[in-house]
Order: structure tokens, then C-alpha cells, then sequence
């Protein structure tokens, strides 16, 4: 089975032919960098950095290009609130955005263009676009004219006639259609500015990742992503502009990641659910946040929530547990194998690799594809005790495989589960040790039906904020 993704532009999944026979240039939009970067932005990373590690693994070279916006309304806003010039705004969050990326394990792109170091680029792909009759000055503005590009909106399959009616639009009297758009803004005063045939002034956002995108990967390339949030207005307004600039088309596949949810509403500073990705490392460790982002389906809408991330803490101590398990097995002695136990093991271990590719190459279903690793943890704890060594080691070297596309299950399994441990029991009132005497006295208990006794633990370590949870595995307990 070849590769399968999913574009936007057709709505269907295509076979992944790129333009040049094994190689591979990707452009994803990066952030405005005036701020802390939200959990939304996290997921677009970590998609497009699995997407990033998966080609390479299938042998792809790779040309990663992803942006910094570095120009724009709200760093300049910012920068006059704080009273400091635009750039100590925008390099202090793009210093903040690239440890937030190295705590989520993320890959360097091949090239981190920043705005303001393509001025030159940007003003000369919007003098072609003049030239081509695509784009008029406006005083000191330079906007582009959506009614001379007849594809407009092929992207986001809106109707342009139908937007212009139902948009609540500001007037201005120098756009000949009220949908046009700026490509070079005119300076206003006190802000920063470049000199261009139009005057000073600053380009505007489309046309930034138009011309970045351009310069590193050619005017026409395999992969352009981002959030689903950008389909409209900004890759749509970078289609048309690219498009029309060169009248070739901009770019083969459009892939978009879904939104994240806070507790199954939409995420908004206005509704107060607006978490940086900062904020949720102080709480969970960073390889659960990226599991819990790779857990669903890439384009399928992501519920952020306290109890989801819980669950997919979880889980992955579930995977790192029977590693652990495995670790251990392989520095004790070589015990006889009991081969008829180990048969579903030796089956998910061998098939592990096949299944993975399957899942991946069906446009990239880390869902699946975690799934198969989660047969493959069944099978160890069944089998554990009588595994061969060689089949042991052959289940390490399979787990490795997947953590080089996904980016997880590459820590220790020993020190990761050291990490949680830490973690949910900082500030407890009472230690693990005598946590788990308890949990094993009341095990007693129940089983001599002694249901008074089993009670009284179970409140008297929820009296020091330990939850204990049954289920037919046995209890496991967490910190209220």
C-alpha cells in the first residue's frame, strides 16, 4: 500500500506522488510571535512533525520549511503596551516558541524563515503581481484584486458572492472589492516600516508565507499545512496571490490539522479556556501531551481536558511498564521458553512493523497505529515470564521503529516511569510505599469480606487526597 493523505484541495484522499521522485518539500505556517504559544499551536507542531519524521522514515528527503511571522498588528500592539521597540517583542517569543517546540520533542525544520529577513522578496513578488494586472496601489496600500482571480476561494469552496453579503465588511473606499486584500500596508506613525516603490510600510500576512515559502522550495511544492483555522482567509489569499504571480499552481497537497477543544467547547480567550502550552507542562509531563495530541486522528477534533489527558497518561505508563518489563527480562537469566505461550507475541512483535506502515500510510492514522502498539503491550503481559530473549529483543528494536516516526516511547522506560512517579506525588501527604501496604491490606480485607475494613482504608487515604479506582485488573489509586 503507498502513501494516502488526505487534501484539502480535492476534499479526498490522493496517492502521495511529489513532484520530484524522492524528495519532498513541506511548508507549514508558523506562529505570530507576540505571545506564548496555546495548546492549539502544539498540536499543529506535533502533527507536522510526525508527518516530518514519517517521510523521512520512508526514505524521503525532506526540505522542512516553517515560518516565523514576525511583523503584524498585534506584536506592534504589544510592543507599544510595553513601551520597547516591535523586535524585542517578537525575538523574545520566538526564543519562548522554540523551547516550547524542544520540550515536545520536536525536529528542527530545514529552514525557520523570519518575515522581516524577506522584505526584498516580498516586495518583488508583489510588484509581479502588479505587473500582472492582479494587484493596484492604494495610496500607500497595495492590495490584491480577488475579482481578476477567477479561482478565488477554490481552496475553502466558499462563494464569494455569498461571503460579500453575509460579511459584516469596513468600508474602504480605496478597495475596488470589498473581499480584496492587502499585500503591503503603508506605515502608520511611530510604527516600524520598510522602504518600497509604494512608500514605507510593511507587508502584509499573506504575503509573507507566499514569498517565504517560495524562495526555499520553488514556486510550485509537494506539501502545504497548517491548522484548519487557516484555510480561510490566509492560504486561500496565499493560493490566489502565488497562483496569480506565477500562473503555475502553488501547491500539490494541502493538509490541516483539526481544532483542539477545552472540556468539548471551542478554545477562546473570551470563554476563559486558553491554556499555553506552558501552563499544561506544569502539570502533565511533555511526552504525555504530545501522546495525548497523537492519540486521535490528525484532522479529527481533539478534546483538551483534565480526565483525557489523565487517560492518556495512563496509557502510556501502561506501554512503558511492560517495557520496563521487557528490560528487566533481558538482564535476568535466560529462562526455559515456553514457545505455545509466547505464540500471539512472536505474532503481534513480527506483524508490529507491517500493521504501523498500513496505519500511517493511510493518511497518517497515528490513532491506528498506537492502537497496534497497545496489541503488542497485551501480548507482552501475557507472555512476559516465558519470552525468549531474541523475541524480547526483537520487541525493542519494534517499539524503537515507532518512536522514531511519533516521537514518544524513546525515553527509558525505567526513567519515564520514575517521572510520573514524581509527578503524582509531589506534595503528597503520605508516601507510595505506604500507599501500596494499604491498597494490599485492603485486598485482604475484601477478600475475607471485611467490607468495613476495605471502607475504612479507602477513606482514610481519600481523607489524604488518594483516589482509589477498581476495576477487574485490580486498584490502581491517584492523587484527588
Amino acid at each position: 500500500m503507498s502513501l494516502r493523505v488526505y487534501n484539502t484541495l480535492s476534499g479526498s484522499k490522493e496517492e502521495f506522488v511529489p513532484l520530484t521522485p524522492g524528495k519532498v518539500g513541506m511548508y507549514v505556517c508558523g506562529v505570530t510571535v507576540y505571545d506564548n504559544c496555546h495548546i492549539g499551536h502544539a498540536r499543529a507542531g506535533v502533527v507536522f512533525d510526525m508527518i516530518y519524521r514519517y517521510l523521512g522514515a520512508k526514505g524521503f528527503e525532506v526540505n522542512y520549511v516553517r515560518n516565523y511571522t514576525d511583523i503584524d498588528d498585534k506584536i506592534i500592539n504589544r510592543a507599544n503596551r510595553e513601551g520597547v521597540p516591535y523586535n524585542v517583542i517578537s525575538e523574545r517569543y520566538i526564543h519562548e516558541f522554540d523551547v516550547d517546540m524542544a520540550r515536545l520533542f520536536m525536529l528542527l525544520p530545514t529552514h525557520q524563515p523570519k518575515a522581516t529577513e524577506h522584505i526584498a522578496e516580498i516586495i518583488g513578488l508583489i510588484e509581479r503581481l502588479i505587473e500582472r494586472g492582479f494587484a493596484y496601489q492604494a495610496g500607500s496600500d497595495v492590495n490584491f484584486s480577488v475579482d481578476k482571480y477567477e479561482s478565488y476561494l477554490k481552496l475553502s469552496k466558499r462563494n464569494l458572492e455569498d461571503m460579500q453579503a453575509g460579511a459584516r465588511i469596513e468600508v474602504d473606499e480605496r478597495k475596488q472589492h470589498p473581499m480584496d486584500f492587502a499585500l503591503w500596508k503603508g506605515s502608520k506613525p511611530g510604527e516600524p516600516f520598510w522602504e518600497s516603490p509604494w512608500g514605507q510600510g510593511r507587508p502584509g500576512w499573506h504575503i509573507e508565507c507566499s514569498a517565504m515559502s517560495m524562495k526555499y522550495l520553488g514556486e510550485t511544492f509537494d506539501i502545504h499545512g497548517g491548522g484548519k483555522d487557516l484555510v480561510f482567509p490566509h492560504h486561500e489569499n496565499e493560493m490566489a496571490q502565488t497562483e496569480a504571480a506565477t500562473g503555475k499552481p502553488f501547491v500539490k497537497y494541502w493538509i490541516h490539522n483539526g481544532f483542539v477543544n477545552i472540556n468539548a467547547e471551542k478554545m477562546s480567550k473570551s470563554l476563559g479556556n486558553f491554556f499555553t502550552i506552558k501552563e499544561v507542562l506544569e502539570r502533565y509531563d511533555a511526552e504525555v501531551l504530545r501522546f495525548f495530541l497523537l492519540s486521535a486522528h490528525y484532522r479529527s477534533p481533539i478534546d483538551f481536558s483534565d480526565q483525557n489527558l489523565k487517560d492518556a497518561e495512563a496509557g502510556l505508563e501502561r506501554i512503558y511498564k511492560a517495557l520496563a518489563g521487557v528490560d528487566e527480562r533481558l538482564q535476568g537469566a535466560e529462562d526455559p521458553a515456553r514457545t505455545e505461550e509466547c505464540a500471539e507475541l512472536e505474532e503481534k512483535c513480527q506483524g508490529l512493523a507491517t500493521r504501523f506502515t498500513e496505519a500511517m500510510d493511510d493518511d497518517f492514522n497515528t490513532a491506528l497505529a498506537l492502537g497496534h502498539v497497545f496489541d503488542l503491550v497485551r501480548a507482552i503481559n501475557k507472555c512476559l515470564p516465558h519470552a525468549p530473549k531474541a523475541l524480547l529483543g526483537q520487541v525493542q528494536a519494534e517499539v524503537a521503529t515507532v518512536a522514531t516516526v511519533l516521537g514518544v516511547l524513546d525515553s527509558k522506560p525505567a526513567e519515564f516511569l520514575e517521572r510520573i512517579k514524581a509527578r503524582k506525588t509531589e506534595g503528597m501527604e503520605i508516601a507510595v510505599e505506604e500507599i501500596e501496604r494499604l491498597i494490599a491490606e485492603r485486598a485482604e480485607a475484601r477478600k475475607a469480606k471485611d467490607f468495613k475494613k476495605s471502607d475504612q482504608i479507602r477513606d482514610e487515604l481519600l481523607a489524604k487526597n488518594i483516589v482509589l479506582l477498581d476495576s477487574a485488573q485490580g486498584t490502581t489509586w491517584q492523587v484527588k
